[in-house]
């Protein structure tokens, strides 16, 4: 349904690419961008003592396995080692029930995101998303003529999948993206769901489903969906339980025929260090479990905090969550940060909720103390 792209007009797009942790800039029609590629400087970030809740990272890092198999790789980094990539992309297809033409890698998702947009949006292919989720994906098919209807979330944060495919039909939509669980909110969308919007969305457009936070929550994986030959790619990352935002590293799995439209997965060479921090990940995965646990355990400890004094939560299984702080979302980001806790912002649809990474133990007590001290007008 896409309109094929030449050769200028994909290098064009080049500056886009860079969106990979959703820091980059809004995108003009023409695809120039309106600001800057990279987030500006706070003041403040950088301090020794600061409290970095705003990016959905993780502040425990890599593996153990993963960073030894980086510094190891290092010595190897003057090489583009295809066949370390196609190791870590095998790796992962036999892991998942999956064949090895069926999986590409890619320096985090957000390539893939943007990849996706140019093979299956156009002016005459729109893109369906929720409101609020992720945004990159929409900023690159909008920046490019594409249609693009964002959905309101349900009142539970999950996608309202019946309004998503109304909204596929009337606009002949190339691609409809589903966060699950979402980014912003952490909601999740049950699989049910996907599985009805897989089945009544237009014939030909594809079903994209981001799983960034699948191992923070108790929801299935759509892996399935694959290993099926359904008109559906799912994305992975990294950068979230694996601790590994600063390596860029993820994976994009569908039919060989769906990968190859996503232009950037050819032969490209990832970074060695983090292909062979991500083979260790692969090969250690009772880490997972701890991981989530930690997470959760943190996360509905400080939901339960914050309702106790009447600041309520969406219901979430990921690293983040977002907090209705019964004002402009963008004055409280502030004023935390006038105590170093740096918390995500909020979103033009719910202008009143802030997202908040889980961070550690020592963290989110810090969060507590100053969100303490912000609502009370100190």
């Amino acid at each position: 349904m896409a309109l094929p792209l030449s050769r200028r007009h994909f290098l064009g797009l080049s500056a886009c690419s860079l969106a990979t942790a959703g820091l980059a800039p809004l995108l003009g029609a023409g695809g120039k961008a309106r600001a800057q590629q990279l987030p500006p400087t706070v003041r403040g970030m950088d301090a020794p003592d600061a409290v970095l809740l705003n990016y959905n990272e993780n502040p425990l890092g890599p593996f153990p396995e993963a960073r030894e198999a980086a510094l190891a790789a290092m010595g190897r980094a003057n090489r583009y080692l295809f066949g370390l990539q196609r190791e870590f992309t095998a790796l992962f297809a036999t892991r998942n029930g999956l064949g090895e033409d069926r999986v590409a890698g890619y320096c985090g998702s957000g390539v893939a995101l943007d990849g996706a947009a140019l093979a299956f949006c156009s002016p005459q292919a729109g893109l369906v998303t929720a409101d609020p989720t992720f945004e990159s994906l929409a900023q690159m098919a909008g920046a490019h003529g594409t249609p693009v209807r964002r959905v309101p979330l349900r009142a539970d944060g999950a996608h309202d999948v019946q309004a998503m495919a109304h909204a596929a039909a009337e606009t002949r939509a190339g691609l409809v993206y589903v966060c699950n669980p979402n980014n912003p909110t952490g909601s999740i969308t049950p699989r049910a769901d996907i599985d009805w919007l897989l089945a009544h969305k237009p014939a030909g457009s594809v079903l994209l489903i981001d799983e960034a936070y699948i191992h923070y929550s108790d929801e299935p994986d759509t892996l399935d969906l694959v290993r099926a030959g359904a008109d559906a790619i799912v994305l992975r990352t990294f950068s979230k339980i694996y601790g590994m935002a600063g390596l860029r590293l993820g994976l994009a799995a569908a039919r060989p025929d769906l990968l190859r439209e996503l232009l950037l997965s050819g032969a490209n060479s990832l970074p060695v260090p983090s292909v062979a921090a991500g083979i260790a990940s692969l090969e250690h995965p009772g880490h997972l479990a701890a991981r989530k646990a930690g997470n959760t355990r943190l996360r509905e400890a400080t939901v339960a905090w914050l309702a106790a004094r009447g600041y309520a939560c969406l219901p979430s299984q990921a690293n983040c969550f977002m907090v209705d702080v019964k004002g402009d979302g963008r004055a409280f980001t502030t004023a935390m940060a006038r105590h170093q806790v740096f918390v995500g912002r909020s979103w033009p649809a719910w202008p009143n909720h802030v997202r908040i990474t889980v961070g550690t133990e020592a963290e989110m007590a810090r969060f507590r103390e100053a969100f303490a001290k912000v609502v009370a007008g100190a």
